[in-house]
C-alpha cells in the first residue's frame, strides 16, 4: 500500500496536480518514455528528409548512375536503421506506459479508498452510493485514456511538430509560411471546440453519477419497488437521468469529435496550397529561401519532401487536437476526484487510550503488553504532563447533550442520561424522536453543539474514535455483511478473536444451530450482503458479532425487529447472557422486550418527557402507560 504523502494535497489545477504527482513517483520511467517518444517522433519526421536527399540523388545531373545507387543505399539503409530503432523506441514506451498508468491508477483507487475510510458519515449522508462508486469506475478510467493515450500522443505529436518546424526552415522559408497560415485556422477551430467540449465532459461525468447512484438506489430497492408496482415511475426517473447524460455524452462527443475532420480539411489545404507555391516558385525561377542552402533555386527534392513535411505537420497537429476530448474528460474525471480528496477528514482531538492493564493482588493495577480481558484509559494530562489510568467499566453520562444535523434544525434538546455500569438504558419514542441519534452520539461520528459526553468520567472528546469505538458494541436494525464465511463476519467484530471464540460467541446469540446446518457451517462462504439467509438468521449472526467483540457498552438498534415471534423467543435467551455485566442501551418498538430495563427513556420531538423504570412509568399512567397498553402507537 502507497503512503498516504505518495499523492499529496489535492490542489486546484486538475491535471497539473495528477500529473505533478505522476512525476514525482515515476519521474524515471517517464525520462525513459521521453526518450523514446523522442526518438519514435525523430524517425517519422525522418521520412522527409530521405525523400529530398533521394530525389535530388536521382535527378542530378552530375552523378553517374553507379554514385547514384552507392548514396540511394547508404540512405536507404541509414533509413532502415532508423525505423528499426523507431520499432523498439515505440514498443518501449508502450508497454512501460501501459505497466506505469495501472500501476498510478491501481495506487490512485487504493489512496481514494483510503481517505473515504477517514472521512465522517456526514459525508455518506449526503452523497449517494453510486455517485461515489462512479470515482473508482469513470473517473479513473478517464485519468487512465489520459495518462495511456493522451499524454503520449500528445508529447509525440509535440516532438514530431517540433522538428518538422526545424526541418520546414532548413528547406524552403516560404512554403514554411504556407505551413504556418493554415496552422492558425487550425488553432482557432481547436481553442473553439476544445473549449466547448470541456464544459460538456464536465457535465457528462456528473449526470454518469447520478446515473450510476440512481441504479444502485432502484437495484437496492427493487422488491420495495415491484412490490408498489412503482416500475414506470423507476423507469421514468431513469430515463430522464439518462437522457441527460445522453444529452451531455452527445454535445461533448459532438464538440470533441468534429476537431478532427476540420482539423483534416485545413491540412488537405494547406497540402494543396504548398503544391501550388511550390510549382508556382519552380516555374517562374524564383529563388527559394533556406538554411540548407541559402538563397538558391528550389528542387524537385525540396518540394516532395515539403508535400511530405506538410502532410506530417497537419496530421500531428490534428493528432494534438484529437487529444482535447481526451484532456477534457480527463479534467473532468480529476476535478472530482480532487473534490474528493479534499474533502476534509474526520477530525479527532482525541489523546486518551485504552491500554490493557493486569490486577495485583492487592486490588491495584498496572499498564500491560499482554493482551488480557481487562482495560484502563489511559490518560495524559496537557496541564502539567502526568498520566492517570481509569479502569474501563462502562459508565456513559450524557449531559445536557443539544445537536442537530443541520444548524438550522435541532434534532436533541438539552437530553441528560446517566447509565451507570451493568445498567439496561431503554430508549422508547416515535420514528424520528432522536433515539438512533443518541447512539451516534455515543459512537462520535457526529460533533455535538451543547453539553458533554463522559465515558467512565472522560469527556469522549479526549479520547481516541477509533479507541472509544472499540469499546462499543453494536447490533443494528439493518444488518451489513460483507463477502467472506460464516465464520469472517462473526469475526469481524475482534478480528484477533480466534475461531473458538466466535464459535462460543455463536452460541451466545443462538446462531450456532442454524449455522451448522448450512452447507460448510461456519465455512460457509456469503455473497450479496448475505442474500442467501433469511433475514433472521443475518440479525443472529450480527448480534454474534457483537458477542464476539465483548464490550463494556452495547448499543441494540432494534435489533430484533426482523425476528419473528420464535426466532426472538430463542434470541432473547442469548442476549439476555450477552448483556449480563454490561452497559446496554437499547432501541426498541417492541416493549415487551425492554420491561426488565433499569430505565427507560420515553423521547418525544428529541426531549425526554419521561424516565423510571417499567413499574414507575406504568404507575404515572402517561404516555409510556398509553403505549403499553395500546392507547396510541408508537408511530
Amino acid at each position: 500500500m502507497p503512503p498516504k504523502k505518495a499523492f499529496g494535497k489535492a490542489k486546484k489545477g486538475t491535471l497539473s496536480f495528477l500529473l505533478k504527482n505522476f512525476l514525482k513517483l515515476y519521474k524515471w520511467r517517464m525520462l525513459l518514455v521521453v526518450v523514446c517518444l523522442g526518438f519514435n517522433a525523430a524517425t517519422n519526421f525522418s521520412a522527409s528528409i530521405f525523400i529530398r536527399n533521394i530525389t535530388d540523388t536521382l535527378t542530378s545531373k552530375v552523378l553517374t548512375k553507379a554514385e547514384m545507387w552507392q548514396q540511394i543505399g547508404i540512405l536507404l539503409t541509414i533509413m532502415g536503421s532508423l525505423y528499426v530503432v523507431g520499432i523498439f523506441a515505440s514498443y518501449t514506451w508502450n508497454r512501460v506506459m501501459a505497466v506505469t498508468t495501472q500501476k498510478y491508477l491501481n495506487e490512485m483507487r487504493i489512496r481514494i479508498f483510503n481517505h473515504l475510510e477517514t472521512l465522517p458519515i456526514r459525508y455518506f449522508d449526503t452523497h449517494k452510493h453510486g455517485d461515489i462508486m462512479s470515482l473508482f469506475t469513470n473517473d479513473i478510467d478517464t485519468i487512465r485514456q489520459f495518462f495511456a493515450q493522451a499524454v503520449p500522443n500528445m508529447l509525440m505529436a509535440i516532438f514530431s511538430i517540433v522538428g518538422i518546424i526545424a526541418v520546414m526552415f532548413v528547406y524552403s522559408l516560404w512554403l514554411a509560411l504556407v505551413v504556418f497560415f493554415g496552422t492558425f485556422f487550425m488553432f482557432i477551430n481547436g481553442r473553439k471546440q476544445g473549449g466547448a467540449a470541456n464544459k460538456f465532459f464536465g457535465k457528462q461525468q456528473q449526470a454518469v453519477g447520478r446515473v450510476e447512484g440512481n441504479i444502485e438506489e432502484s437495484i437496492n430497492g427493487l422488491k420495495v419497488i415491484k412490490v408498489f408496482t412503482h416500475e414506470e415511475k423507476s423507469i421514468e426517473e431513469f430515463d430522464k437521468l439518462n437522457d441527460e447524460l445522453f444529452e451531455y455524452a452527445n454535445k461533448g462527443n459532438k464538440a470533441g469529435n468534429i476537431i478532427g475532420p476540420i482539423m483534416g480539411n485545413i491540412g488537405n489545404f494547406i497540402y494543396v496550397l504548398c503544391v501550388i507555391v511550390g510549382c508556382v516558385i519552380m516555374v517562374q525561377g524564383w529563388n527559394n529561401i533556406s538554411i540548407a542552402d541559402g538563397v538558391a533555386p528550389i528542387t524537385y527534392g525540396v518540394i516532395l519532401a515539403f508535400l511530405s513535411i506538410a502532410r506530417g505537420f497537419s496530421v500531428n497537429v490534428n493528432n494534438l487536437a484529437q487529444q482535447l476530448m481526451f484532456v477534457a474528460m480527463s479534467t473532468a474525471g480529476a476535478s472530482r476526484i480532487m473534490d474528493l480528496l479534499n474533502e476534509k477528514e474526520e477530525i479527532d482531538t482525541g489523546y486518551c487510550d485504552l491500554v490493557h492493564i493486569k490486577y495485583h493482588e492487592d486490588g491495584t493495577f498496572e499498564e500491560t503488553e499482554e493482551r488480557t480481558r481487562d482495560y484502563a484509559w489511559k490518560h495524559p494530562h496537557q496541564a502539567d504532563g502526568s498520566i492517570t489510568y481509569t479502569e474501563l467499566k462502562g459508565d456513559i453520562v450524557l449531559d445536557d447533550v443539544t445537536f442537530g444535523y443541520t444548524e438550522d434544525k435541532i434534532v436533541l434538546h438539552n437530553v441528560s442520561i446517566y447509565a451507570r455500569p451493568g445498567q439496561k438504558i431503554a430508549l422508547v419514542g416515535a420514528t424520528g424522536a432522536g433515539k438512533t441519534t443518541i447512539t451516534n452520539l455515543l459512537n462520535r461520528f457526529y460533533h455535538i453543539e451543547g453539553g458533554k459526553i463522559r465515558y467512565d468520567g472522560i469527556n469522549i472528546t479526549k479520547i481516541k474514535k477509533h479507541e472509544l469505538r472499540r469499546c462499543l458494541g453494536i447490533v443494528l436494525q439493518d444488518v451489513n455483511l460483507f463477502t467472506g464465511t460464516v465464520m469472517d463476519n462473526i469475526r469481524y467484530g475482534r478480528l484477533d478473536a480466534t475461531d473458538e471464540e466466535c464459535i462460543e460467541a455463536a452460541k451466545i446469540a443462538n446462531a450456532y444451530d442454524f449455522i451448522t446446518r448450512l452447507p460448510e457451517g461456519f465455512n460457509t462462504m456469503l455473497d450479496g450482503d448475505g442474500s442467501n439467509l433469511s433475514q433472521g438468521q443475518r440479525q443472529l449472526i450480527s448480534i454474534a458479532r457483537a458477542a464476539v467483540a465483548d464490550t463494556p457498552v452495547l448499543i441494540l438498534d432494534e435489533a430484533t425487529s426482523s425476528i419473528d415471534t420464535r426466532t426472538e423467543k430463542l434470541v432473547q435467551e442469548g442476549m439476555d447472557k450477552l448483556m449480563e455485566g454490561r452497559t446496554v442501551f437499547v432501541i426498541a418498538h417492541r416493549l415487551s422486550t425492554i420491561q426488565n430495563a433499569d430505565a427507560i427513556m420515553v423521547m418525544d420531538q428529541g426531549r425526554i418527557i419521561e424516565r423510571g423504570n417499567h413499574d414507575q412509568l406504568i404507575a404515572q399512567k402517561g404516555v409510556y402507560y398509553q403505549l403499553y397498553t395500546g392507547a396510541f402507537e408508537l408511530e
